[in-house]
């Protein structure tokens, strides 16, 4: 039995077949198939994974390192395919992460609840990029979209709707990400963090955001809150100050956000009241809704 305790996971990802996948920062990735009491080493070549994605129409796995690759799995981890390709962008050479600049990441992979070819992947910080065949070529930064990306997510059911929270600020696209619409009017803060969206309503998104990156992550005031978009209304706070960052924000049959101390908080009215659950982790990073 492999525990994930201490190892450094910091994203995971649920496929329908119940597998269960965590990354881990410089330990590749591990399986689980029996509720995370045993796990299985499924890494990539690139053991340095930031972020995972399981495809909702076919079931690929994909995982992104650090230095920048993505890697993808038809047989849930057993042996992976390297994309290579995302490498010839011409953006490349200027994608760079500020705390250490001779690198950077995949830090997002969006695989289309539509279309099994369709798949965005943010870079931090390089920009948003897009393949329409599988991963197999690249469209380079896509116009409009933020280029440090933090989130992208996927509306389950608005066929092309896609949102992005990123380090200057958060888009969403209706195009299946082909171009992007800046979305910052009415907050007042623009360093955003996590991204998800009402699944019965496609206009209605939420985003984490800070101050900046120093607020954010520095371990004291986050200076942060969740903020609420609706075609209606723009952005407003539907929480006050948080104590600690809102790193991941998920919608199910409730709204949840996980907090960097560890803490959750749930929400049954789009955000509107909160109820902090009887949740107590060392850190929370990610959070993943399991596929109908």
């Amino acid at each position: 039995m492999l525990s994930l305790e201490g190892s450094g996971a910091q994203c995971i990802a649920v496929a329908r077949s119940d597998n269960v996948y965590a990354g881990l920062r410089e330990g590749g990735v591990r399986r689980t198939r029996d509720g995370g009491r045993s796990w299985d080493d499924v890494s990539p070549p690139d053991r340095g994974v930031f972020s995972l994605a399981v495809s909702p129409v076919d079931g690929a796995v994909y995982a992104g390192t650090e230095p920048s690759r993505l890697f993808r799995s038809d047989d849930g981890g057993d042996t992976w395919q390297a994309l290579d390709a995302l490498l010839e962008l011409p953006s490349r050479p200027t994608w760079s992460f500020p705390p250490r600049p001779w690198t950077s990441h995949v830090r997002w992979i969006a695989p289309s609840p539509h279309d099994r070819d369709l798949l965005l992947v943010g870079i931090e910080l390089g920009g948003l990029m897009r393949s329409t065949d599988g991963g197999a070529t690249w469209d380079d930064h896509r116009p409009g979209a933020q280029r440090d990306v933090h989130s992208l997510h996927w509306h389950p059911y608005g066929r092309g709707r896609a949102y992005e929270a990123g380090g200057g600020g958060s888009a969403w696209s209706d195009d299946g990400g082909d171009s992007w619409q800046p979305a910052d009017d009415g907050r007042d803060r623009h360093y955003t963090w996590a991204v998800t969206a009402d699944p019965g309503d496609a206009d209605t998104w939420l985003v984490s955001a800070s101050t900046g990156p120093f607020a954010a992550h520095g371990g004291r005031s986050p200076q942060a809150r969740v903020y609420r978009r609706s075609a209606a209304d723009p952005w407003r706070a539907v929480t006050d100050e948080l104590p600690a960052m809102a790193y991941a924000l998920a919608w199910s049959d409730r709204l949840y956000a996980g907090l960097a101390d560890g803490t959750m908080r749930a929400s049954d009215d789009a955000g509107d009241t909160w109820e902090e659950l009887d949740v107590r982790l060392p850190a929370l990073h990610a959070l993943a809704v399991a596929p109908e």
